[in-house]
């Protein structure tokens, strides 16, 4: 005759480690957010990219007899405390010190993780800064609320909660009101439905300066950050509106395909794609009625003669706008002559915000700069 007791946590024992790994997947994920936002393969992408992230293989904790560790035994002194250091490695380790190491190193894999995965990471705790109030409200934005708790659905949106009181409340009316024997009977779920609500209408005027003096660096660091910004704001926003536009010499107003696949070159007068803005916003969107957003990047080159001229244009633009971005992009030393220089100077406003890029890993920062939340601002 043998008696046997069954072991009920081995049964949640996959959807732990199913948790346990997509929670390594999202730290690994954010510890590399500067060089993933800024990769070719994702930029360059249709939008459908799945992403492979490093990932440190996981084991369980277990014991294992060293044959090499001559000096050591395998009981305790006494008197130890939890913290105590009992012991230290070798310097020989496999972490190469300048010579061939004898002992393993840590096992890795690629772990696929979907676009809309990593676009959500990315844009969790970011929105349209200091957006107002408009008599026209026709921007949606899109949330998530849970509405209602039921017996049955998915082990993510378990409510432990209520699970918990189901449990002892089951028990009590055996006469032993306690936590104890979870049974299905006792899951509770929360169930949760998309909310839709209105918010004032917002437009964002994309500018990108693409003279001859923007290189190819130059030209995928201000696509890159614009690609990001073009799928934070549709994915954050149902209907905000996003206008293009890039200058050399003359500004003109492209579409969206044009923008990050045309090229252009000659001289560069910044002040056209500030007077385009200025003429589109006249024309089209009131401020009384739309939040308005420029960007604007740039290597920071530009006709001496013109420099006064944006100036005058960034502050009109300013005092009609929510917030006007200026990014500069620069390897190496920063002339005295360039636009950077001459706005930081010339320019005081908290409605502007300008941000140096001077390699790939910038470009998250960037995004950041520009769309934290501040006082006033509202995220779907």
């Amino acid at each position: 005759m043998s008696v046997s007791r069954a072991d009920w946590t081995l049964h949640r024992k996959g959807h732990i480690d199913q948790q346990r790994h997509n929670e390594k997947i999202k730290e690994a994920i954010k510890q590399n957010l500067h060089e993933i936002v800024s990769r070719e393969d994702i930029i360059l992408s249709d939008g459908k990219t799945v992403v492979k992230v490093p990932i440190r293989s996981l084991e369980e904790y277990k014991f294992r007899f060293d044959a090499n560790k001559k000096d050591s035994v395998g009981q305790g002194q006494g008197g130890s405390k939890v913290g105590d250091v009992i012991g230290r490695a070798g310097d020989d380790d496999g972490t190469g010190q300048g010579q061939a190491g004898d002992q393993p190193g840590y096992d890795y894999y690629e772990a696929e993780v979907n676009l809309e995965d990593l676009a959500a990471l990315i844009f969790e705790d970011l929105g349209l800064p200091n957006l107002e109030e408009k008599k026209n409200q026709q921007l949606e934005a899109e949330s998530v609320r849970f509405t209602d708790i039921r017996r049955h659905g998915i082990m993510s949106n378990l409510d432990k909660r209520r699970t918990i009181l189901e449990n002892i409340k089951r028990n009590a009316m055996r006469g032993e009101a306690r936590l104890a024997r979870l049974r299905s009977e006792d899951l509770r779920f929360k169930t949760w439905e998309r909310e839709i609500r209105h918010e004032s209408n917002a437009v964002v005027l994309a500018m990108m300066d693409v003279s001859g003096s923007m290189g190819e660096f130059e030209k995928y660091i201000a696509r890159s950050f614009y690609f990001w910004m073009v799928r934070f704001l549709r994915t954050k926003y149902t209907n905000v509106e996003i206008l293009f536009i890039s200058h050399h010499t003359e500004a003109k107003e492209v579409t969206e395909h044009e923008f990050f696949t045309k090229g252009e070159s000659g001289g560069t007068k910044v002040s056209s794609a500030y007077q385009l803005a200025l003429n589109i916003i006249r024309e089209r969107y009131s401020p009384s009625d739309w939040n308005i957003y420029p960007f604007h990047f740039s290597d920071g080159d530009n006709m001496f003669s013109d420099n006064r001229r944006c100036v005058e244009l960034v502050n009109e633009l300013i005092s009609i706008c929510n917030l006007f971005g200026y990014g500069q992009i620069k390897q190496g030393w920063y002339p005295a002559g360039t636009l950077m220089s001459v706005y930081s100077q010339e320019i005081e406003s908290d409605k502007f915000i300008a941000v140096t890029i001077e390699d790939k890993g910038d470009v998250y920062p960037a995004l950041r700069s520009f769309f934290s939340l501040r006082d006033g601002a509202a995220v779907s």
